[in-house]
């Protein structure tokens, strides 16, 4: 049985994309809702660290690192919002394996580098999960002007203010996480995207620029046990 999780998610880039409703909606099981903004759905790759993870209430030193990348989108389920997770690549193997087993969530064991000096980030991910599609993305992302909470704006509220997310088992049944964190404190942020073969790899190979870019230092989380909400 999958337990509580607690970790530090760091330097993240949100590389956001308008889409098409339509397009999304019909890669999501049946239970949810595409949540649009301004009359568009959103797709956001998101390169970050992982750090001190470990089974929650243990403190911090028992933690590990784990860099990941991810591709998720906005939905609604019962009124509530979250977000949906199309997949997730992260550099450990293992970690993956219990992520896929416990919490139900698509991982992809990958080779991924994050290097951060005077506060510019480059990330590196290529995808070498046995029987996957590839995939891969290479970046240098860092923080502009003032930061700010993303909770007192339109866009940033959308795409930050949600604290469950879903997936689909293999019995495609919905399942939710709750994740408990302070509000995001956020940046604009300027990104020189070298590499990014994430979106076709799952189907979205019509989606194009421009995207709009966010950063956040992190946040530290709680997130719960995976619960059954729907059969999909």
């Amino acid at each position: 049985m999958a337990v509580p999780l607690a970790m530090g998610w760091r330097h993240l880039l949100f590389e956001n994309y308008r889409v098409d409703p339509n397009l999304v909606e019909r890669k999501l099981p049946a239970c949810l809702n595409v949540d649009t903004f301004d009359g568009h759905a959103w797709l956001s790759i998101v390169p970050f660290t992982n750090v001190h993870v470990r089974p929650y209430p243990l403190p911090g030193v028992f933690g590990i690192e784990l860099p990941e990348l991810n591709l998720r989108t906005y939905v609604e389920h019962d009124g509530e919002p979250g977000v949906y997770f199309f997949s997730l690549d992260a550099d450990g193997l293992l970690s993956v394996i219990g992520a896929r087993l416990f919490h139900h969530l698509p991982y992809f064991y990958a080779s991924i580098s994050l290097r951060e000096t005077d506060g510019r980030v480059a990330f590196e991910s290529r995808r070498r999960h046995p029987g996957a599609r590839p995939a891969a993305y290479r970046a240098v992302y860092e923080p502009l002007g003032d930061e700010f909470f993303a909770r007192e704006r339109g866009l940033p509220r959308f795409l930050f203010e949600r604290y469950r997310l879903f997936t689909e088992d293999p019995q495609h049944r919905l399942r939710e996480t709750v994740v408990d964190h302070d509000p995001w404190a956020v940046q604009r942020s300027q990104a020189t995207v070298e590499t990014n073969t994430l979106l076709s790899a799952m189907g979205f190979a019509g989606v194009n620029g421009p995207p709009v870019y966010f950063y956040s230092r992190g946040v530290d989380v709680v997130a719960s046990r995976s619960r059954r909400r729907c059969w999909t």
